[in-house]
C-alpha cells in the first residue's frame, strides 16, 4: 500500500483517499465541521487545513488527495494560527448560550472552541441577530445564530433522503438555511439532520430540552420498527427513554435511521397502558396476582390437547422468547398449531432504510421453530380452527400488530382459554383468562434476525420491578460486562414485567419440565448447540455490529 509521513509518522492509505480520511484511519483526528465520511466533500468550513510540504499554502484536508511520500503536519504553528483564525471567524456571531443549548455535551464547536481556538475574542460590535425557533418541519426545530453553514443538512437531504428540501439563502455574515418555496423539511429521514449537524442550530422538536446528554445514559441496541434492525442507542434519564438516535454499521444502516422507527418505538415502553404484573380472569375481571398464582392458574392449559389448543408466536420477540415457546408447545403438547402473523405492509418500503416487514425479528423467529411447510400449522389455519371450535385454547406470545388484527380479535370470544403475553394492554388482554406482563426490547437481553439474516444483540437500556430484584446486589462492573446500564438505581419502574423466555421457563416448570436458564444467553447457547442456523454462535460473536448466521446475507 502507498504511505504518507504524517505528524512524522508513516501512515498507509488506499488510492484515492483523502487526507482526513487517511488520517481517521490512522487514528488521527483532524477538526473537522462540514465533512462528514458519508456525504459529498463541500469544503467550506475551512477548519481542517493542514500543512504539506512543497505546497505554498495550508491545503483542507477533506478535499486534498494523499499521494505517495507526501509530507503532512497537522500540528504546525502555520496550521494552528490558521485554526485559530477560522474559530474565530466561526464564533464571531454566533451567541454564547450554551448554557441553554440542546446541543451542549456533544457540540463539535464547543469542544473546538475549547481545544483550538484563542480563549477570546477581539470582536466588540453588536452580534448579527438571526431567527431562532423556525420550524423547518414537523420534526425538526431551527435556531438561525447557532448555524455555522456547514452545509451538511443539505448535502443529506439531497444525497441520502433523496428530497431537495433544504437550501442556503443570502450571502456572508446573513447566509442561512431555509426550506425552499412550499416546502418543509418532512421526509422520513428528516431527524438525521439534527444528529449530523456539528452545532446546535437543528434540534429535535421531541426531545427539545428534555435533557443534558451527561444526565442520560445511553445503550447500544436495536430499532424495532422493521426487519432493517438499525442500530440504535437508546438514552435514558430516571429511568425512562427520552430519546433515540442512530449507531453506525456500515453493514446495516449506516450512519441513519428512520423518524418514525426513532419517535413512534419507544412510545408504548413509557406509556401508561403498561401490564403492571401477572393478572387473572376471576368473576370476569382480570385481578393482579402474585407470580406463583398465575403459573397455577396457567395449569389448566393440561387439559388440552394439541388438537384444540394453538401457538402463535411473535416476530416481536427474540429468538431466545421464540425457541421456549416452540419448546414449550413442543415438548407439552407435541405441537400441531403453531404459527405468527406476517407485519409486512405492501407499499410501505424505500430503498434507502425503510423494509415493508416492519417485525425486527420475523427471521429469527422462523430459525427458531415458528414455521412449517403443513398449511394446518399456518396463521390462517388457526382462525380458521378457531372460528370451527376446532381450537379452543390459545397461547399468544408478545405481539402487539395482532391486536390491530380484527379477524383474530372477533374471533376470540369463540375461546374456551386464551394466555397473552403482553407489555401493554390491548383488545387481546381485554379477552385473556391470563396475562403475563412482558418485558419490553428496551428491558431485556435478546438476539434478532435481520431480514439479511444478521444476528443482533438487544440490551437493557431500563429496569422493571423484576429486573431490578434480579440483579439486587450485583457489582456495577458486572452489569457492565453484561452491557447493562441504568442511570438510576432509585427510580425503578414498577411494573413487574420478565422477559417472555423467563415466563414460559417458569411455566414449563408446573407441567413437569423444569428448565435451567438463568439468563438469556444460557437460552441462546442451547439454541446454537440444536439449531443448524445458529450453530456456533455466542453474544460475544454477536457483539456490538451483529453476525451472519446461516449462510451468505441477502443484499442490503
Amino acid at each position: 500500500m502507498p504511505k504518507f509521513t504524517l505528524n512524522g509518522k508513516e501512515v498507509q492509505f488506499t488510492e484515492g483517499q483523502t487526507i482526513i480520511q487517511a488520517a481517521a484511519n490512522a487514528g488521527v483526528d483532524i477538526p473537522h465541521f462540514c465533512w462528514h465520511p458519508s456525504l459529498s466533500v463541500s469544503g467550506n468550513c475551512r477548519v481542517c487545513m493542514v500543512e504539506v510540504e512543497r505546497i505554498p499554502k495550508l491545503v483542507i484536508a477533506c478535499s486534498t488527495i494523499a499521494a505517495e511520500g507526501m509530507v503532512v503536519n497537522t500540528r504546525s504553528e502555520k496550521t494552528l494560527a490558521a485554526r485559530n483564525a477560522v474559530m474565530e471567524f466561526l464564533l464571531i456571531n454566533h451567541p454564547l448560550d450554551c448554557p441553554i443549548c440542546d446541543e451542549a455535551g456533544e457540540c463539535k464547536l464547543q469542544d473546538y472552541a475549547y481545544k483550538y481556538s484563542a480563549g477570546e475574542s477581539r470582536f466588540t460590535e453588536e452580534k448579527n441577530n438571526k431567527k431562532k425557533r423556525v420550524a423547518l418541519g414537523p420534526a425538526v426545530m431551527f435556531d438561525g445564530e447557532r448555524c455555522i453553514s456547514c452545509s451538511r443538512c443539505i448535502r443529506f437531504c439531497d444525497e441520502i433522503a433523496g428530497k431537495n428540501q433544504l437550501t442556503l439563502v443570502k450571502r456572508g455574515d446573513r447566509v442561512t438555511i431555509t426550506t425552499f418555496p412550499g416546502k418543509e423539511l418532512d421526509n422520513p429521514y428528516s431527524l438525521n439532520v439534527t444528529d449530523i449537524c456539528p452545532v446546535g442550530a437543528l434540534t429535535n422538536r421531541d426531545f427539545r430540552f428534555n435533557s443534558r446528554v451527561w444526565d442520560m445514559s445511553s445503550t447500544k441496541t436495536i430499532c424495532s420498527g422493521c426487519s432493517r434492525g438499525c442500530n440504535t442507542d437508546v438514552w435514558v434519564r430516571s429511568n425512562e427513554i427520552l430519546r433515540i438516535t442512530p449507531r453506525s454499521n456500515p453493514d446495516v444502516n449506516n450512519f441513519w435511521m428512520c423518524d418514525e422507527g426513532r419517535l413512534k418505538t419507544f412510545r408504548n415502553v413509557n406509556a401508561e397502558d403498561r401490564v403492571s404484573g401477572p393478572q387473572v380472569r376471576r368473576e370476569g375481571k382480570l385481578q393482579k396476582v402474585t407470580w406463583d398464582e398465575a403459573y397455577s392458574a396457567a395449569g389448566e392449559l393440561k387439559s388440552y390437547t394439541k388438537e384444540d389448543i394453538a401457538f402463535i408466536g411473535s416476530p416481536e420477540a427474540t429468538v431466545e422468547d421464540n425457541y421456549l415457546l416452540v419448546k414449550f408447545a413442543k415438548s407439552v403438547f407435541g405441537i400441531k398449531h403453531l404459527s405468527m402473523l406476517d407485519h409486512s405492509v405492501t407499499g410501505s418500503g424505500d430503498e434507502i432504510l425503510i423494509r415493508e416487514d416492519k417485525s425486527p425479528n420475523a427471521v429469527g423467529a422462523k430459525m427458531a421453530g415458528i414455521a412449517s411447510e403443513n398449511d394446518e400449522l399456518d396463521f390462517a389455519g388457526i382462525l380458521n380452527g378457531i372460528k370451527n371450535g376446532k381450537i379452543r385454547a390459545l397461547y399468544i406470545l408478545e405481539d402487539s400488530k395482532l391486536s390491530e388484527y380484527p379477524q383474530l380479535i372477533e374471533l376470540l370470544s369463540k375461546l374456551d382459554f386464551l394466555v397473552v403475553h403482553a407489555v401493554n394492554y390491548s383488545p387481546l388482554t381485554k379477552y385473556a383468562n391470563i396475562v403475563f406482563p412482558a418485558a419490553s426490547y428496551t428491558e431485556k437481553n435478546g438476539v434478532w434476525v435481520n431480514f439479511q439474516g444478521r444476528a443482533q444483540r438487544i440490551r437493557p437500556a431500563i429496569t422493571t420491578h423484576e429486573t431490578d430484584r434480579s440483579i439486587d446486589g450485583m457489582s456495577m462492573s458486572r452489569l457492565d460486562k453484561f452491557g447493562t446500564k441504568f442511570d438510576s438505581w432509585g427510580n425503578v419502574n414498577k411494573v413487574e414485567a420478565r422477559p417472555s423466555w423467563k415466563i414460559i421457563a417458569g411455566l414449563m416448570t408446573i407441567f413437569g419440565h423444569k428448565q435451567k436458564f438463568s439468563m438469556a444467553e444460557e437460552v441462546f447457547r442451547e439454541m446454537s448447540d440444536i439449531i443448524p442456523a445458529f450453530k456456533g454462535e455466542n453474544y460475544d460473536k454477536i457483539g456490538e455490529s451483529g453476525a451472519f448466521i446461516a449462510g451468505k446475507p441477502t443484499a442490503i
